[in-house]
């Protein structure tokens, strides 16, 4: 199961259910995929196929939305 956090253009950014406990969002794009964690900051784990101006983008918007995310994780971990 991979619960969608959000969707911003092309880009879903959503969860793996039970992966791993560090705070983290994957993203996938027409283009390719990235993982980034989310602590202790907000940084690209892991990138398929995408370039690292795309990967910067996603990052921003990832910040844009860190709060949304964290509170989506918080809710996904009390399911469990």
């Amino acid at each position: 199961m991979s619960p969608t956090v959000f969707r911003y253009k092309k880009a879903k950014f959503y969860f793996f259910s039970r992966e791993e406990s560090r705070m983290h969002i994957h993203v996938l794009t027409p283009d390719g995929e990235a993982k980034f964690w989310m602590e202790p900051e907000i940084e690209l784990a892991v990138t398929i196929h995408l370039k690292s101006k795309e990967t910067n983008r996603l990052k921003k918007i990832i910040e844009e939305h860190q709060n949304e995310i964290v509170c989506a994780w918080k809710h996904q971990q009390d399911k469990r």
